[in-house]
């Protein structure tokens, strides 16, 4: 495996080189306010009060974790291939079909269609998913290949039945609008938080935690793109699980060679303001098991008023760049 370089951060040539994932990110704010605009042209039923409401497709448990909270109808993720059993005419299917493969959802659409389920998707408007989507049912024709996008339209829609909190598609994209800017590739070391939080990571095993359901989410997302960029392990697990991991690790030597001491760990904790009493209580062990053990932290922030879909949009997107700095400095394709 190639050595991490940070002077390849500001270096025009390699960054030229991963410009499109960098560009991919950059991209983001833009992605969710033509998704959401689509979702805003999309008529649906003011009146439909459904006994319960299915969430299938990517990033379904997302949408559970935003709308749980406020939904008057029983809500569920379902994650298997059909329909659960109950599932009928009195019922809501809501399908999330942008961002990956299709898998089942197309049989998914058509088995809600058989029961007569009312349905709500999201997909590309030239997939075999929207294929099978009837007159009489809502289709959200997606562009792009960004699955937190499609999730936010659906979002508007479904706040507009009375299913979900209020959500301002031009205020989360603004969110992703100002991580861009500040983790833009133009803005140096002494000034790009992503780059900073990506030479921490450069030799460590990264430990993500978010205190949060939405931040829990999120550290899972960076995890993995933290783990595609690097081909290393990186975990996001509660705090329990964390809390072994640090302690195991043993104080840093300030005369040891550097590598001698292997990947050490390296604590990313994501906060989007939103912790419980727990959640505090954990984030601040954590944090001080850390420094007892000379265990680095990285810390990401979302305090903006974006609300809860925002801040996770936050998040997510200095994690993605933390991430792709990663790739960069590794000059890893």
């Amino acid at each position: 495996m190639p050595e991490f370089d940070d002077a390849r951060l500001d270096d025009g040539a390699v960054l030229a080189r991963h410009d499109a994932p960098l560009r991919q990110l950059a991209l983001a704010g833009a992605r969710i306010r033509v998704e959401a605009a689509a979702a805003d042209a999309v008529h649906v039923d003011a009146g439909l009060k459904p006994r319960g409401v299915v969430l299938a497709g990517h990033e379904s448990r997302l949408i559970r974790a935003v709308a749980e909270p406020t939904c008057p109808s029983p809500l569920v993720a379902w994650p298997h291939e059909g329909l659960p059993g109950w599932a009928g005419p009195l019922d809501l299917v809501v399908v999330q079909a942008s961002g990956g493969a299709p898998g089942s959802l197309p049989g998914v659409v058509l088995e809600a269609a058989r029961r007569g389920c009312a349905l709500i998707v999201a997909a590309p408007a030239d997939s075999d998913v929207a294929d099978q989507v009837l007159r009489r049912d809502v289709l959200i024709p997606t562009t792009s290949d960004d699955a937190v996008a499609a999730v936010v339209a659906l979002l508007t829609v479904l706040a507009r039945l009375g299913l979900s909190p209020e959500v301002h598609a031009e205020s989360v994209a603004d969110s992703a609008d100002m991580v861009a800017e500040r983790c833009s590739p133009h803005k140096d070391l002494s000034a790009n938080p992503a780059k900073g939080a990506a030479i921490a990571l450069a030799d460590a095993q990264p430990l993500v935690w978010g205190g949060s359901m939405l931040a829990a989410r999120a550290a899972r997302r960076v995890a993995e793109e933290l783990r595609r960029a690097t081909g290393r392990a990186a975990l996001a697990t509660p705090a329990e699980d964390i809390v072994p991991l640090l302690q195991a690790a043993s104080p840093r030597d300030p005369f040891a060679d550097p590598g001698d001491d292997g990947l050490r760990p390296v604590l990313v904790t994501l906060d989007d303001g939103d912790d419980g009493r727990q959640a505090a209580a954990e984030r601040e062990l954590l944090g001080q098991i850390a420094a007892d053990r000379e265990v680095r932290a990285v810390v990401l922030e979302s305090a903006d008023d974006a609300g809860p879909v925002g801040r996770h949009v936050s998040l997510l997107q200095q994690g993605f760049y933390a991430a792709a700095y990663l790739g960069v400095g590794l000059d890893r394709p």
